[in-house]
């Protein structure tokens, strides 16, 4: 029934949300997997160049060091669109900023795949830091336009369908990464560069749906069009409803610019949002999931999993992750964001401990891999099942119209510099930590899942004056009295114009 609600009078949405995420978040996936696949013939080129050029043979530690820069390239690139995203979406909008993203995306293909014959890694590092950037800003506009463009009941789904395509991008990476695919030795150019098909898809689809209606009122002033694509949007005559919402949150922010990141950590009536944000999207990457995709190899051979056999497991960790985004959308709009949150941290606790004791016992015991490898399928399966999707819903429930674009760019960068953070010191936590290589992260889950039950209100089905509420008895927990919306005559004075207007 809910699927069959979604496909009837919402095509179009759904449409929308498909070609703006294959040229977006599914290119975050994309780019996380297909690096593990061509790891050693990378590293055999990185070699093979600074023996040509200054007849140098590296040490296998300096080639990792090289290896580590060319895969944490990616998140600068990410900081970096980040952002940008925020500038990009207030002078763009939110559809134009996702189709002019792809130019980082074309160049970064054509460095890609130039970089064999031009006999040069440092155009591998280049177009590596250009993808981050496309992903950076596509993981920050995608889900604000999915959440802006959305009804309130179909809100979470429409936003968590980010994280579904992302997952997907992953499984498709692992898959094309295949050696029977383009992960022979011969083809990682092709593959690096394989990326480009995505976004050439986005760039044909695109251009045939609406802007985001939010940003059209809100942003630009611009009534009629906002009407036409809620009406191209729903499939039917516009809710007076929805409109009223819009229009309320257009009246309390009437005349205020858009807010810059520094404003944002000094307003104190949005301080506990704004730290909700940031320790969610931190705690998303210093998990370690994602890091996982980068070093897969390395974690799976800890695991004790046979080298012909990895690459065939590494499938099954986005198949997890995919499976669970899946379940997690289909439960968002009726178990709430906090529960899915708190639930997805504990279980990756779990796992992890789980995890670690394994490893301990894994010479003693003959299926001890085996149990290894459910761990890590199980910690990714968690992962997917809250923190992946609930987090890119935040910025966009909790803040307003003026204030989205800057909560998502601080969102965005402490993700990204954390990522950067990661993936800099995975490998050597691998090695140094051993058996114990998960604790840390399991730490950071246990915190995470503290901290969402203590101070994060739920959003589900609630409009942002409501939410808003919420949050303003932790901002203003000393002061009397609530928070009062304000504007209300202007409120009702646009609720007029645009019931004339309809």
């Amino acid at each position: 029934r809910y699927l069959q609600t979604c496909l009837g009078s919402h095509l179009t949405l759904v449409l929308m949300v498909a070609s703006a995420a294959v040229g977006g978040t599914l290119q975050y996936g994309y780019n996380l997997a297909i690096m593990n696949a061509s790891t050693a013939f990378i590293q055999t080129f990185i070699n093979e160049t600074f023996l040509e050029r200054w007849d140098i043979q590296l040490e296998d530690y300096q080639v990792t060091v090289v290896w580590t820069i060319i895969v944490s390239i990616f998140s600068l690139g990410g900081f970096t669109g980040a952002l940008i995203a925020g500038p990009m979406t207030i002078h763009y909008g939110r559809k134009k900023c996702l189709l002019l993203n792809n130019l980082f995306l074309m160049s970064a293909a054509v460095l890609a795949l130039t970089s064999r014959a031009a006999k040069s890694f440092e155009m591998i590092i280049l177009s590596r830091f250009l993808t981050g950037i496309n992903a950076g800003i596509s993981m920050n506009v995608q889900p604000m336009y999915f959440g802006e463009s959305a009804p309130k009941r179909f809100r979470g789904a429409a936003s968590l369908s980010s994280a579904v395509f992302t997952a997907f991008g992953v499984v498709l990476g692992q898959v094309v990464g295949l050696r029977e695919v383009l992960g022979g030795e011969s083809c990682w150019q092709y593959l690096l560069a394989s990326n480009a098909i995505p976004g050439f898809i986005q760039l044909l689809t695109l251009p045939w749906f609406p802007e985001s209606p939010r940003y059209l009122l809100i942003d630009r002033g611009d009534e009629k069009a906002c009407i036409d694509a809620l009406r191209r949007l729903r499939g039917c005559e516009v809710q007076s409803s929805e409109l009223d919402e819009i229009l309320q949150e257009q009246a309390e922010i009437r005349g205020m610019k858009p807010s810059r990141p520094w404003e944002l950590l000094s307003d104190r009536s949005v301080r506990w949002q704004l730290i909700s944000v940031i320790v969610i999207s931190s705690a998303m990457q210093l998990c370690g999931n994602d890091s996982i995709y980068f070093y897969a190899s390395y974690v799976f051979k800890e695991a004790g999993i046979s080298e012909d056999q990895i690459q065939y497991a590494t499938i099954g960790t986005g198949t997890c992750e995919l499976t669970a985004t899946i379940m997690c959308n289909l439960l968002i709009e009726r178990k709430g964001r906090r529960f899915m949150l708190m639930g997805g941290f504990i279980l990756m606790t779990v796992w992890a401990v789980i995890f670690t004791v394994a490893l301990s016992f894994q010479s003693s015991f003959s299926w001890m891999p085996y149990l290894n490898m459910t761990c890590i399928f199980s910690y990714i399966l968690s992962f997917g099942m809250g923190p992946a999707g609930v987090t890119g819903i935040l910025p966009t429930e909790i803040f307003k119209q003026t204030a989205r674009p800057a909560a998502y760019m601080i969102a965005g960068s402490m993700m990204w510099l954390n990522l950067f953070f990661v993936g800099m010191i995975f490998p050597f936590i691998m090695s140094g930590l051993s058996e114990f290589c998960l604790v840390p992260f399991g730490a950071t889950c246990l915190s995470s899942a503290l901290f969402v039950g203590f101070f994060l209100p739920e959003t589900k089905g609630k409009s942002l004056s409501a939410i808003t509420r919420e949050f303003q008895k932790l901002n203003f927990r000393d002061a009397d009295g609530g928070f009062q919306p304000q504007h209300q005559s202007q409120s009702y004075q646009g609720k007029e114009c645009l019931s004339t207007a309809l």
